[in-house]
């Protein structure tokens, strides 16, 4: 917490310094607001993390053409620190709008959609909209499985979370092909005793009764 604090004195006096010899929009600014805003969120500071990713959105939509890639990351950091306040909604908002650029601008594989989709998986899970977060979620996979090694244990957490919700949606034939697969995986990537294995096994047994 010490090093964070430092971090946000920096900052401050950057962007002060930055205030008086530069334009209001200039980009340095965007740069400083956008580490103080990182800094803050980090020190469990939502509201502070907030308005200076605000500030630096706001430059970057009076300086940057629509569809710009950095405002992606503006979005996504404003979404980000609105899903740490709890505040799924205007989350859900703002990772969408950071995924209407990326969806334009990077390659259909590129890691940075299976983050968004994941992201906004996560969401429409919380809000209980699980045929939404479903789909999210296997866009996610679907970038991940071309992107990651067979037996990745990323490619596991994505089988477990999407099992889930599987599970929720009483897909149970489906459900219990993700927990297989994700437990697949985990025989490969751990030890025969990890905690983990024997959760997905206890999951496996679970959703077996349910066929």
């Amino acid at each position: 917490m010490g090093d964070y604090s430092k971090a946000s004195v920096f900052c401050e006096k950057a962007i002060e310094i930055w205030s008086k010899t530069r334009s209001t929009n200039h980009p340095c600014l965007v740069t400083s607001y956008n580490n103080i805003g990182l800094v803050y969120g980090n020190k469990g500071e939502h509201l502070k993390a907030l308005l200076y990713h605000q500030k630096a959105l706001e430059i970057k939509e009076n300086t940057l053409p629509a569809n710009y890639p950095s405002l992606a990351i503006s979005y996504g950091n404003i979404g980000s620190v609105y899903s740490n306040m709890g505040d799924h909604l205007n989350a859900l908002s703002f990772y969408e709008k950071a995924l209407e650029i990326e969806e334009k601008t990077l390659p259909v594989n590129h890691p940075d959609l299976a983050i968004a989709y994941n992201n906004i998986g996560l969401l429409y899970n919380e809000l209980g909209e699980y045929t939404k977060a479903l789909s999210s979620n296997e866009k996610a996979l679907a970038i991940e499985e071309k992107n990651l090694p067979v037996n990745h244990p990323d490619l596991a957490t994505f089988y477990n979370n999407i099992g889930i919700l599987c599970y929720n949606m009483k897909e149970y034939t489906k459900a219990l092909s993700y927990y297989e697969r994700g437990l697949d995986i985990r025989k490969v990537s751990l030890p025969p005793n990890h905690p983990e294995l024997k959760a997905v096994e206890q999951l496996i047994e679970i959703v077996k009764k349910r066929l």
